[in-house]
């Protein structure tokens, strides 16, 4: 059987809006994880990040699956027994959480285990109706793999997350949605055109430095106390006072028109906007 090209196994492609879309591309696996497409994937996640004109991403699978976990040819391999897990030469799954671009996904099909992880590192999560999940560790002898603990009681509460943790059922995406781990649920021929439409709109209207600095401040926040969250955020708001986008942002709003926002320089650093923290009184 021949390998697929490593430049195929995930496929990308910006539109003028400045919205990329990062396709999981082994539909005759349906889209299965291997090292290789979790290497390819991530190098093009660094590639969006780095590009001015890239405002957007959205991630989704080809085919009728989103990503349904690791190919069960690398679990038998790690089944084997004397077999060490080596992760040396992987991917911090959650590492991309740093970048200050907004991840939509638009999960097409099954999506489970280490899938469910990339749906995850998504800041807004669209799902196809009927579209199915599961956390799957348990049911194959596994503990909690990729920090999905800590990561999902914080997306859909203590209880919630113990449950599709500790039983690994099935469930689809309309559950998915009252749980809280999706936000949007429409029909699968729609999807993807949802999602790109959400992420178009934030493309042409959201300032990719304040988009940059929320999602920064977001995910900052989730382990600081009130006080030192609140001093973040006021230094944020004098970050971006007197600002270009600020003065833009007002301008458009009181003009009637679409903003003109610069596209996020590469070496912009989020932190910069709440490293000084403080608080005015």
């Amino acid at each position: 059987m021949t390998e697929q090209p490593t430049e195929d196994l995930v496929l990308y492609e910006v539109d003028e809006d400045g919205v990329a879309t990062v396709t999981l591309n082994r539909p005759e696996r349906k889209n299965a994880w291997s090292i290789p497409m979790e290497q390819r994937f991530f190098a093009l996640l660094d590639e969006a990040a780095a590009d001015p004109a890239v405002r957007v991403v959205v991630i989704t699978g080809a085919g009728k699956a989103f990503c349904p976990g690791m190919d069960v040819q690398r679990l038998e391999q790690n089944a084997q027994p004397g077999q060490s897990l080596n992760l040396q030469a992987r991917v911090p799954m959650y590492s991309r959480r740093t970048m200050p671009k907004p991840l939509i996904a638009a999960v097409n099909g099954a999506c489970a285990g280490i899938g469910l992880i990339q749906a995850l590192i998504c800041d807004v999560r669209f799902a196809a109706r009927g579209a199915r999940f599961t956390t799957a560790f348990t049911r194959r002898g596994l503990a909690g793999e990729y920090n999905l603990p800590y990561v999902l009681p914080r997306v859909i509460g203590l209880e919630n997350a113990l449950d599709l943790l500790l039983s690994g059922r099935v469930f689809d995406a309309d559950e998915a949605k009252e749980l809280g781990l999706v936000s949007r649920v429409v029909d699968p021929d729609q999807l993807l055109d949802a999602a790109r439409a959400y992420a178009r709109d934030i493309a042409r209207n959201c300032s990719p430095r304040a988009m940059a600095v929320v999602r920064h401040q977001v995910y900052g926040d989730l382990d600081r106390g009130f006080t030192d969250a609140l001093a973040r955020s006021y230094s944020a708001m004098e970050f971006f006072a007197g600002s270009p986008d600020f003065r833009e942002g007002v301008a458009s709003f009181v003009e009637k028109r679409e903003p003109k926002f610069e596209g996020l320089p590469p070496d912009f650093d989020p932190d910069e906007a709440t490293r000084d923290a403080f608080l005015p009184y």
